[in-house]
């Protein structure tokens, strides 16, 4: 019955994915929705963006082994991620009226600095789209009790997300999140009832997770203890606003403030429920701690799942999966689409600047195909937990993409030549600390390449300057305003000169 169940509700999910791609017609539609969400709508898809398999699997399973501090980076930092870049960079981009990151780039500083941050940005996706993959593996394989291995469920799982994204676009993932929210939200809500009945209570869970300490939040007065703990909140905090996924849910918007509040809420929402799956998991401690303390030494993220086909009835399992899956499916999807979006864009249209809309929107598609492979290799091939994967996806945008996109947007007087000495000063100091030293280095090598980075911006723009044109950031606004305008009536070519 939990299997038909679980077929059924995929079989739906593909079929409104399916309905909404009847309504793409151009590259503005598949890219960000023609901009046209409400704010619900936004609300729901900025929420998605980080409610998928770390926050139901990986956080919850931290959470129980290694307390509050172990989860700084999610939902602390990727929280604070979306209501820093509702207040700061909504407004800012979405007035733009570009179609990813990679295009602020190249119209603030030059096209190297725009291919440059879109491979970091592209790179970034390799690991936490495999993390979503790998816990669709993960969840076939319990619900079918070991019949459908963890390999051919990420296959499958691979096939299913990859179908309604390919011909759906943003669309399909902004209509499929406002869906999958609330079974989401309904469904973790209801088993963490049926929880807090078999523990005797959400304050009986809270007391004995706080005697255990899992509610100490900051680390003892020790430096380098700090270092690690902040450089785990700023990689998730800094690290992830440069991503093409934020960029499309707040770009998608219908207006400028629903894009700003949409990004406030979404990530206020997504803090407060991210709670609700690390109850459930630490209850499972009290519920079976023989059971549950061995499943954590040997494979912690089966905590949940085990917990709900153990201790719950048919219909709680299938409530419990379906929300499971909704969150997997919307956030993969979404992680699926926006890195193949900014490829298309900012790598392959640069070599083609004539290439019509309906062969761009093939491209794209194109690209969600061939990036899709390269994950599920990287899924099936990676030993790492999933919420490694996510927590190690951001470092190589926080040593190569922030600064250029921060100080860009907030200093005049940052150059091409410094966004170029940022992001190659950034990159080269992490990826060599990363290589020689490792977790032996006593502060985290992404951090190091931040502070270069910035250096290297500051001293690049105040230097005598040797390399390209740059755009002042005031200027971009008005450069782009006949081009904005013609944009609006679905006329204008994106890479026609300015």
């Amino acid at each position: 019955m939990l299997i038909w169940f679980i077929v059924l509700y995929l079989m739906v999910s593909i079929g409104i994915g399916l309905y909404a791609a009847t309504r793409v017609h151009t590259a503005k539609d598949f890219a960000v929705a023609g901009r046209h969400l409400p704010l619900p709508v936004v609300t729901a898809t900025v929420f998605a963006t980080w409610f998928g398999a770390e926050a139901v699997f990986g956080v919850s399973a931290t959470f129980v082994k290694e307390g509050l501090r172990g989860v700084v980076a999610d939902p602390f930092g990727s929280s604070l991620c979306l209501i820093i870049a509702g207040f700061f960079f909504a407004n800012k981009l979405y007035k733009l009226n570009i179609l990813t990151l990679g295009d602020y780039f190249r119209l603030r500083y030059n096209r190297t600095v725009e291919v440059l941050t879109t491979l970091c940005i592209v790179a970034s996706y390799l690991g936490w789209v495999s993390a979503q993959i790998k816990a669709l593996g993960l969840v076939f394989n319990v619900v079918t009790n070991d019949a459908l291995s963890q390999t051919a469920g990420m296959i499958l799982g691979a096939v299913i997300v990859l179908t309604y994204t390919t011909f759906g676009g943003m669309l399909s993932v902004a209509i499929l999140d406002f869906v999958q929210m609330g079974v989401i939200m309904g469904g973790m809500v209801y088993i963490a009832s049926i929880m807090s009945g078999l523990t005797g209570g959400v304050e009986t869970v809270v007391e004995h997770a706080s005697a255990a300490g899992k509610l100490d939040f900051f680390p003892p007065p020790d430096p380098w203890q700090w270092l690690t703990f902040l450089g785990a909140w700023i990689t998730m905090m800094l690290g992830s606003i440069p991503q093409q996924d934020v960029f499309q849910r707040i770009t998608s918007a219908k207006t400028a403030r629903i894009a700003v509040w949409g990004s406030i809420l979404g990530g206020s929402i997504y803090f407060c429920f991210t709670f609700v799956p690390m109850f459930i998991a630490y209850s499972a401690t009290l519920i079976d701690p023989e059971l549950f303390n061995g499943l954590l030494e040997s494979d912690s993220q089966l905590v949940l799942p085990t917990l709900v086909l153990q201790h719950t009835p048919v219909f709680a399992q299938a409530i419990f999966f379906g929300a499971v899956l909704s969150a997997i499916m919307s956030c993969s999807s979404a992680t699926l689409l926006a890195p193949s979006v900014a490829f298309s864009e900012n790598i392959v249209r640069g070599f083609f600047p004539r290439m019509g809309d309906r062969t761009f929107l093939l491209v794209m598609r194109a690209s969600i195909v061939g990036f899709a492979v390269i994950v599920l290799g990287f899924a099936l091939w990676s030993n790492a937990s999933i919420f490694k994967m996510v927590e190690n996806a951001y470092k190589v945008t926080l040593a190569g993409a922030f600064v250029p996109l921060f100080f860009g947007a907030f200093w005049k007087r940052a150059t091409t030549q410094g966004a170029l000495c940022a992001i190659i000063g950034g990159l080269t100091s992490w990826v060599l600390i990363e290589l020689m030293v490792g977790e032996a280095s006593l502060v985290p090598p992404q951090l190091i390449g931040l502070g270069v980075s910035m250096i290297g911006m500051i001293a690049g723009s105040l230097l005598p300057q040797w390399v390209g044109h740059t755009t002042p950031a005031e200027d971009i606004h008005a450069a782009l305003h006949h081009r904005a305008a013609a944009q609006t009536h679905h006329a204008a070519d994106p890479h026609q000169p300015h």
